[in-house]
């Protein structure tokens, strides 16, 4: 089964090797026809503390790190 990819901006970094990761979805309502926002928050593993408040990440699927850990940072969208 592929892993999913979710894009978003770190919004927490004071975890050792863990940063909150906020990722938005936009979605055309079906019957309003209007455009919603819905956020989410996914903590992920940053293995370097590398990434900062206020990064646009790539997180990716992976196997259970942690009790809330099952994500994993794969790139900044700056250099990727």
């Amino acid at each position: 089964m592929p892993r999913r990819i979710l894009q978003g901006v770190v919004t927490s970094d004071k975890n050792a090797q863990t940063v909150t990761v906020l990722v938005e979805r936009r979605f055309t309502h079906p019957v309003l026809k209007k455009t919603v926002r819905l956020s989410k928050k996914y903590r992920a593993h940053d293995e370097n503390n590398q990434f900062k408040v206020g990064d646009a990440v790539r997180i990716i699927e992976c196997a259970p790190i942690s009790k809330t850990k099952r994500w994993t940072v794969v790139t900044d969208q700056a250099t990727a």
